[in-house]
């Protein structure tokens, strides 16, 4: 296979292919056929999500296997993102390259960018120490302007220049040897790291020499409290990943406050208590002078970081509100940084200088040059989130519609008039299909607009009889369809009676649209991962996503309204057999062919079970004027006396 790590892709070679096929036909997953015939693109699909779990995601770098499952970790922050699964089947692959349970696909109930949600408030602003490296993007994306403050007090830290070795085994060493030097003279040491391998790797290299450390990174982010409230601490030294202690002063001598609530955690107010806190007190002033005297907190950049921020969130650490400090990073042409994108000619070009092994390259023009390369990936990463916010504003535009169109929904205590327009949008699109304009009763197509009738909303009707008479034209059909589809919802409503009838319309109502819309947000991913390949067309693969997109939004509408008048027609009051209060129920009768519903039982539900949404009704037992009768009032149905809530939200609410 061909790896490009600075675009993360990965694609199998002829060879490779043709391994791969070898083993999945003696495996029985193909049957006849090549790999990349058309009946096989499921497993294309899968073949490359395993390729790209075991060839450009790391085990300790881009996630972690916690309590029998793959945990990802936020590549800034080095945090566990629990509850958060990579899409279309990366995540299922990870687990099985880790041999964990598999779980099923996550679907996506509601989707949106970072950008656009941001842009959702009348008002943005914010406050970070590290805005100025970003402010093109603040300026282009939110329209905001990032505006330098100076500082409380001048900076004292002293920031050293980049070391720059041949070999990561190098790099590390002279890592070790630096930590120990400043670790003698009884300054507290923060070292970062852009990876738990990584951290966990120096901190093997640390216990060889005998060095006492802490470790903070995502496997023991439980103890980051209390690691952090020692980093301050005389001769402390603390490895952390990108996390560093972010958004935590790092206080010369310990966090005093911390240190109280750990130590005299669950100690009683009292004379006791009193003079405990006060030996703290002065146990970290006097560890605050020795470290101020000894330089004051000295951090230890172990790699850059593909972003400048992060970086100076690590070297922000030291040297706060006026106190001393030293940052130092270092680096190897075997970093992941200066391996993809930096320059070529620069391994060739430290190799022509005389570089031996072992030794070190310290200069102001190498600090520059990375950090030129630096700007290069920033300016990479924010096209990619450019280009992701040109599609996404496609699809805002239809997010916008839809939530407003479902508020208004929710707002509507009566949504009949919805329904009745729903049904004689479909009456119209369903004749339009089969009846086609200004033709003869010779050209039309009656069996296929029947069987449209019956499947889509319940009805037997004489169309072809009707066909056969004078004067019929689409319209009348079309009129009579309609007339019958009202008469039939008349007879239903009657018999369940006008507020059960309402709550139904709006459960299916709100169900439907929820559930057509989430399965638009699908198709649209699916769409704008294959859309690139127009470019190859010389089609602007924006223009013909908005175009698509469109369409797709149209087939949308369309399906729910369907999906509606198609539910609305099969509801139906099951007959009273027994005293049980289960037995009456209005069911809702799905055929197979409405997307979303089985003829049978699904999973959990027993044959002629209805589905959640159905609503029992019994109300034929029930005298909204008499209270001893409401105790058959089903729990989901509105209360028999008026208030307008659900019975188990009101007189059926359990003591």
């Amino acid at each position: 296979f061909d790896k490009d790590e600075k675009f993360r892709s990965v694609v199998l070679t002829d060879a490779g292919s043709d391994k791969v096929e070898e083993l999945l036909r003696n495996a029985g997953v193909l049957d006849e056929g090549g790999l990349y015939d058309l009946h096989h693109v499921a497993v294309v699909h899968h073949v490359q999500q395993s390729l790209r779990a075991h060839t450009l995601f790391s085990r300790d770098v881009d996630y972690i296997v916690r309590g029998g499952k793959v945990v990802i970790i936020d590549e800034f922050t080095g945090r566990m993102m629990e509850g958060r699964r990579y899409s279309d089947g990366l995540h299922q692959a990870l687990e099985a390259k880790e041999h964990v349970e598999v779980q099923q696909e996550n679907q996506t109930l509601a989707s949106i960018t970072f950008q656009n949600f941001f842009r959702l408030y009348p008002k943005l602003s914010g406050m970070t120490g590290t805005a100025m490296t970003e402010a093109d993007e603040f300026a282009e994306i939110y329209k905001l302007d990032v505006v330098e403050i100076p500082t409380n007090r001048p900076v004292a830290r002293k920031d050293e220049d980049d070391e720059i070795y041949l070999t990561e085994a190098e790099k590390f060493g002279a890592v070790v040897k630096l930590i120990n030097t400043v670790h003698e003279r009884g300054q507290p040491i923060l070292v970062g790291t852009t990876s738990i391998e990584k951290s966990e790797a120096l901190s093997e290299l640390l216990k060889q020499e005998g060095i006492p450390h802490n470790v903070l990174n995502a496997r023991f982010h439980e103890m980051e409290a209390k690691i952090v409230a020692q980093a301050g601490a005389p001769g402390a030294i603390t490895i952390a990943t990108n996390m560093a202690g972010r958004g935590t002063d790092i206080k010369l001598g310990g966090n005093v406050e911390m240190l109280i609530g750990q130590e005299l955690d669950g100690m009683e107010e009292g004379p006791e208590r009193d003079a405990a806190e006060r030996a703290i007190r002065e146990r970290v002033a006097r560890d605050h002078d020795i470290v101020k005297a000894a330089g004051g907190l000295f951090v230890i950049g172990t790699e850059r970081h593909e972003s400048r921020r992060i970086d100076n969130q690590l070297r922000g650490r030291a040297g706060r509100q006026g106190d001393p400090g030293n940052s130092h990073f270092f680096i190897s042409l075997q970093d992941d940084l200066m391996r993809i994108f930096g320059s070529d000619r620069m391994g060739g070009m430290f190799q022509k200088m005389g570089m031996k092994e072992g030794e070190a390259i310290v200069h102001p023009w190498l600090s520059k040059a990375l950090e030129r390369a630096q700007k290069k990936v920033e300016a990479r990463n924010f096209d990619m989130r450019k280009n992701t916010l040109k599609y996404d504003d496609v699809m805002n535009d239809q997010r916008k519609e839809v939530y407003a169109q479902r508020r208004e929904y929710m707002a509507t205590e009566d949504v009949s008039g919805i329904v009745n327009e729903a049904r004689e949008d479909v009456v119209d699109a369903m004749v339009a299909r089969h009846i086609p304009e200004k033709s003869f009763a010779e050209q039309w197509n009656v069996e296929g607009l029947t069987k449209a009738a019956q499947e889509t909303l319940a009805l037997d009707l004489p169309i072809a009889e009707w066909a056969k008479e004078d004067g019929m034209d689409a319209e009348e059909v079309a009129n009579r369809i309609s007339q019958a589809a009202i008469q039939a919802q008349a007879a239903r409503a009657a018999n369940l009676g006008p507020d059960l009838m309402r709550f139904i319309e709006k459960q299916v109502l709100m169900t439907t649209y929820d559930g057509v819309w989430k399965e638009h947000l699908h198709a649209l991913d699916q769409l704008r991962q294959g859309i690139g390949l127009r470019a190859y067309g010389q089609k602007d693969p924006l223009n013909e996503y908005k175009h698509e997109a469109f369409q797709l939004f149209t087939i949308m509408l369309e399906e729910m309204r369907e999906r509606v008048v198609s539910l609305m027609a099969r509801v139906e009051v099951a007959p009273q057999e027994t005293v049980d209060p289960f037995a009456n129920t209005a069911e809702i009768h799905a055929s197979p062919e409405i997307p979303g519903f089985a003829s049978e039982a699904g999973p959990g539900l027993s044959p002629g079970a209805a589905p959640e949404m159905a609503t029992p009704i019994g109300a034929s037992a029930i005298m909204p004027d008499d209270p001893s009768s409401w105790g058959e009032t089903p729990r989901n149905a509105p209360c028999p006396c008026g208030s307008g809530k659900k019975y188990k939200h009101c007189h059926g609410r359990l003591v």
